[in-house]
């Protein structure tokens, strides 16, 4: 075979989505390692694009930023350095308020909540995308975050003045609100910053708590279900508008089938990590009458604040969840 048919042949396996006969191997990049139930939950889903393309279509997942670093991954699909990815909606605020509106403090603090407000967000969310030439697929919950501290604490006024972990502008922002000191800490180095007194206090998910083993440095996790964030999975839009109909069909049942067996997963998640929380020696305690309707009031300001960076889409978003 000669090189300029050996080039042609290459084209036709990248772009000749969906053609009879043309089987493509596309790879998927994830951020999280395969102990997570979102990256089993991948796994499982491109098992069913190859059942049902009959090996047509084939996905290699590389897990735990193996292969593009989460910061990445969108621009990744967008160039299409891979055909798919996963991504953690909200670390997109930045380029969109709209992308954060599943981070916003107390807007949605239960998974009926959260699916709500998924339906009202999801359009607006998939015409952003859109212009950059990448398509939703599905998105599954984590479980929602909770309160990681040494202190009792049974209204706001008993957070003043901790060292509270920070990792985008929403977080801290909510520390400022609280009269806790925002510090930069990402999740490898949360056990160190509690174990040397850099931070006392975190919101995070029970996953991540047990995952950073918090019975080592913390006795109690509040369980105010402060936001139930979101991953999402996407496709680059030149890769599926080659895909014959029947193929596209394939994919998105797949991808359904994907968001409701993850946030099924997502609640099991939940039970059974506040569970290892407990069974390692933490205090899993439900928050005060008084901590949540203080909590909620600062939601509510926040949530304002939201809509007046989002504009007239913030607004849109909420009304629609609201209604």
């Amino acid at each position: 075979m000669t090189r300029l048919t050996t080039f042609a042949a290459a084209l036709a396996l990248t772009f000749g989505a969906g053609a009879a006969g043309a089987q493509q191997s596309w790879n998927m990049a994830t951020p999280y390692p395969d102990a997570t139930f979102h990256t089993q939950n991948v796994r499982e889903f491109v098992e069913d694009i190859n059942e049902a393309t009959d090996g047509a279509i084939e996905v290699q997942v590389h897990s735990a930023g193996s292969l593009v670093e989460h910061p990445e991954i969108k621009r990744a699909v967008r160039t299409q350095q891979v055909q798919m990815g996963e991504i953690f909606i909200s670390l997109l605020g930045n380029e969109n308020p709209v992308f954060a509106v599943d981070s916003v403090p107390f807007l949605a603090t239960s998974y009926d909540e959260a699916e709500r407000l998924w339906e009202a967000s999801r359009p607006k969310i998939e015409e952003l995308l859109a212009e950059d030439g990448i398509k939703l697929l599905y998105a599954v919950p984590w479980p929602a975050q909770g309160l990681y501290t040494n202190r009792e604490v049974d209204s706001v006024d008993d957070l003043e003045g901790l060292s509270f972990r920070a990792y985008n502008a929403t977080t801290s922002r909510l520390a400022e609100l609280l009269d806790m000191q925002a510090t930069q800490v990402e999740v490898p180095e949360i056990p160190q910053a509690f174990s040397t007194g850099i931070i006392n206090a975190m919101v995070t998910s029970p996953t991540t708590g047990v995952n950073s083993q918090a019975w080592d440095f913390v006795d109690n996790f509040y369980d105010i279900r402060a936001w139930i964030p979101k991953n999402m999975v996407v496709i680059n839009q030149q890769v599926w508008d080659g895909l014959d109909e029947d193929t596209q069909d394939a994919i998105l049942t797949a991808a359904e089938e994907a968001e409701e067996r993850g946030w099924a997963m997502s609640r099991e998640e939940a039970d059974k990590q506040k569970a290892a929380l407990e069974d390692n020696g933490m205090n899993v305690i439900e928050p005060s009458e008084t901590l949540v309707e203080e909590l909620n009031a600062i939601g509510e300001r926040m949530t304002e604040e939201w809509i007046e960076d989002a504009g007239a889409d913030g607004r849109a978003i909420i009304d629609a969840y609201r209604e």
